[in-house]
């Protein structure tokens, strides 16, 4: 069978001195295609590799040629975001703590001993719950003596009522005898009613914070057997510098930070300290929470975030991209395209307000702008450039 020698390419880079092997960019053809199946795989397979090798060799090429060549522009690629434009609001962090609402007694209206408080420090209490029940032996014994006493006050009531009746005996002794049975009487009814003060139940809801008499101890009226702290609802208060007076309003929303929980809230100022403290210079604001299962615990650290400062519509710049040269002038590289091509252009900013790591540039940027963000170290103005835009976050969440 005929067979001819086709010269792919015979090439040696002599400016790189890197050595092409020609042997491996020869391919032997033949005339006709072979029939037989495994003459063609293995033609098939000498081209292959061939038409590899080529390849590899053209790439070669491609970039040696790149490095010579003077006349292409080199450009570096870097990455863009957009300008932000939107209103910008900085928050002032104070500190703050959990105050739980003031304590409330659960505490006797009448005095005894305690036969029965089984309430500890730091159990939960519901409003009406039984707070302790009180021993009334000595008020039951006080009644059995004033009803002996009425009885013997109603016989003479009687008698001196009979006597009246016909004209027997003094006006003065009928009274007397008749006042004297309803004082007994009187006297009956209240002691009595302190027996309905045996059982002391809970005012509130909350947590027993102290216990202040234990079963067994005398209760005298209105002595406190249980300190209870409501803790469904905590106030957060925090001490302001007194150059806020005019930045907070009652009802104004503030957001509160729990550091050691990992969680924040957004609530309304509900109270504004009506003076300052002459030590520190500072006025108390107050924040009201719900607090559900009790979380939120009284002396607990918090961070009160008051917003102190609002632009409309701020061109704003991540912090990190404002650049500084030697003169000290703020500036930012923005791309350009000439018409050639995009380049680096650089425009000098002013800055002032600064939060959650943007900045605000009130000077120098219209918010139209490209800034370079990635790639930037080491450029030069009217660098040339190929640009990648990073999509903005509401950009990403629209599409």
């Amino acid at each position: 069978m005929k067979k001819w020698l086709f010269l792919l390419m015979v090439v040696s880079i002599v400016a790189c001195q890197e050595p092409v092997d020609k042997t491996q960019l020869v391919v032997t053809l033949p005339e006709e295609l072979p029939t037989d199946l495994e003459s063609m795989r293995k033609l098939l397979s000498e081209g292959k590799q061939s038409q590899k090798r080529l390849e590899e060799l053209v790439e070669r090429l491609e970039t040696r040629v790149g490095e010579l060549d003077t006349t292409v522009v080199k450009r570096v690629s870097v990455t863009a975001i957009k300008v932000k434009k939107e209103d910008f609001n900085h928050y002032a962090e104070i500190q703050a703590a959990v105050k739980g609402e003031d304590p409330i007694m659960a505490s006797s209206e009448t005095g005894g001993r305690l036969i029965h408080m089984p309430w500890r420090e730091g159990q939960s209490i519901r409003k009406g719950d039984v707070v302790a029940k009180l021993d009334m032996e000595s008020v039951n014994k006080q009644i059995a003596e004033l009803e002996t006493r009425l009885e013997l006050a109603r016989t003479v009531y009687e008698r001196q009522k009979r006597l009246w009746d016909q004209n027997i005996g003094s006006e003065m002794q009928y009274l007397q005898a008749k006042n004297n049975m309803e004082s007994i009487q009187k006297s009956i009814e209240t002691v009595r009613f302190q027996t309905t003060k045996a059982t002391v139940y809970s005012p509130v809801s909350g947590v027993i914070d102290m216990v202040m008499l234990q079963q067994g101890e005398m209760s005298g009226p209105g002595s406190p057997i249980l300190m209870i702290m409501n803790t469904s609802q905590v106030k957060v208060v925090a001490g302001l510098p007194e150059k806020y007076l005019k930045e907070i309003k009652r009802g104004q929303k503030v957001t509160v930070k729990f550091p050691s929980l990992d969680e924040e809230r957004t609530a309304r100022v509900s109270m504004i300290g009506r003076s300052v403290n002459p030590a520190n210079r500072t006025f108390d604001v107050e924040v009201t929470l719900n607090n559900p299962g009790g979380i939120l615990k009284p002396n607990l650290l918090a961070m009160m975030m008051v917003n102190d400062e609002t632009i409309k519509d701020a061109v704003m710049v991540p912090e990190e991209l404002i650049r500084q040269d030697i003169g000290g002038n703020e500036y930012v590289f923005v791309v350009s395209d000439n018409g050639d091509g995009e380049e680096v252009k650089k425009k000098l900013v002013s800055t002032s307000s600064s939060s959650e790591g943007f900045v605000v540039v009130d000077g120098g940027l219209d918010g139209e702008e490209l800034i370079i963000s990635k790639g930037g170290r080491g450029l030069t103005e009217g660098q040339k450039i190929e640009v990648e835009i990073t999509p903005t976050e509401e950009e990403n969440s629209n599409g």
